[in-house]
């Protein structure tokens, strides 16, 4: 883009994590107080450029109080509903709604825009963007840190800080109840919550979608830990898009004939249950481990990626998301980015820690048996 900035939007899609906030703020602070920009907070997303009439806020410096460097959630809404490329018409049909999109943008006479989401809304934005020649800046959040380009998302380190101190919880319970605790979370299509907070929290099981298990593999390590090593509980995590045994999704129906990810802690527990006569029983934390207050590393990485996401629209730099590599922040294009969840490394540091633990993971040599047969 040849002409100057002047105003700039700033949205969160996808869904919500503590740190969103901090992202924001920094945006502001960076835009207004360097480069004398204006700045317009998007509402809900997408959907306050596409639905009439426009839905935003303009934030200035006053606006801003140090409270919300310790909020979660994001003052501004968000949405992970409605494709505008098929969105849901009230009477039930699709319409492509991206010109709706681009027209809103252009009618608040914005010059660029930075994007807080997921690899999902990443692609979703970037495309309404390219759609409109708007110059475009990613940031990346997500409590499933599985956005490729970057080692870090906004949200991660307080949604594993909370599973962490949940499973410092669950133990004095399962070791006063001599009962084994399963504890469900979130991760659709990556364990990165489960591995890193399961470590953390002295799990002795940790499945998760990238690594097949089986249900002997689990009730053997639990008779180990029961029996051979003379404790009188253990715990399990399981992330919530894991697959059962025998490569089923468990679902729960919702809103009629919705299905969301579900029941893969009930399903372990009646099976634990029935074959080491354990008494267990399961937790499922849910979206708990999205809200409360921002971690220390999160405000920081949200402070870092909202300046230099910043910096790069100064330098016309679009078509970019600002990533956490090395100890430092740096721009990845998009296209590296939007291609899907990025999953957990099975030959990764982690995983070799969890095992060196005696941390039962899954069958590493049937993992090695499908990437052979190329599945």
């Amino acid at each position: 883009m040849t002409q100057p900035i002047q105003r700039i939007g700033v949205l969160t899609s996808g869904g919500d994590c503590a740190g969103l906030n901090a992202v924001i703020r920094a945006v502001a602070y960076r835009a207004i107080g360097t480069y004398g920009w204006e700045v317009f907070g998007i509402v809900d997303g997408t959907l306050g450029l596409i639905e009439r009439p426009l839905r935003y806020r303009r934030l200035d410096l006053q606006f801003f109080t140090n409270s919300h460097l310790r909020e979660g959630g994001t003052l501004l809404g968000t949405t992970n509903k409605g494709d505008p490329f098929a969105f849901p018409m009230p009477d039930g049909s699709h319409r492509d709604r991206s010109a709706d999109f681009v027209e809103g943008v252009r009618e608040l006479g914005l010059d660029a825009l930075v994007v807080i989401g997921g690899d999902g809304s990443m692609k979703i934005v970037s495309r309404l963007c390219a759609a409109g020649n708007i110059g475009m800046v990613g940031v990346p959040k997500t409590i499933d840190n599985d956005v490729h380009g970057t080692d870090t998302s906004v949200g991660f380190s307080t949604a594993s800080n909370v599973v962490t101190e949940a499973l410092d919880r669950l133990q004095p319970t399962a070791a006063s109840h001599h009962r084994v605790m399963i504890l469900e979370v979130m991760g659709r299509d990556a364990g990165h919550i489960a591995l890193n907070a399961g470590i953390s929290g002295g799990a002795d099981v940790i499945l998760m979608p990238e690594v097949p298990y089986s249900l002997e593999g689990v009730a053997e390590k639990i008779r180990s830990v029961l029996q051979d090593e003379g404790r009188s509980h253990a715990l399990v995590v399981v992330a919530e898009g894991c697959h059962t045994a025998g490569g089923e999704t468990p679902t729960i129906s919702y809103s009629g004939e919705q299905q969301r990810y579900g029941g893969i802690g009930h399903y372990l527990m009646d099976r634990i249950s029935d074959m080491t006569g354990a008494e267990t029983r399961v937790t499922i934390l849910g979206h708990v481990q999205r809200g409360g207050t921002p971690s220390m590393h999160d405000r920081l990485l949200a402070s870092a990626f909202g300046v230099n996401a910043v910096d790069l629209v100064a330098r016309g730099e679009f078509g970019k998301m600002v990533a956490w590599q090395h100890r430092s922040v740096v721009a990845v294009p998009l296209d590296n980015v939007t291609i899907g969840p990025r999953a957990l490394d099975p030959a990764g540091t982690l995983m070799h820690t969890a095992r060196g633990l005696g941390i039962y993971c899954g069958n590493f040599d049937r993992l090695a048996t499908d990437d052979a047969k190329g599945l």
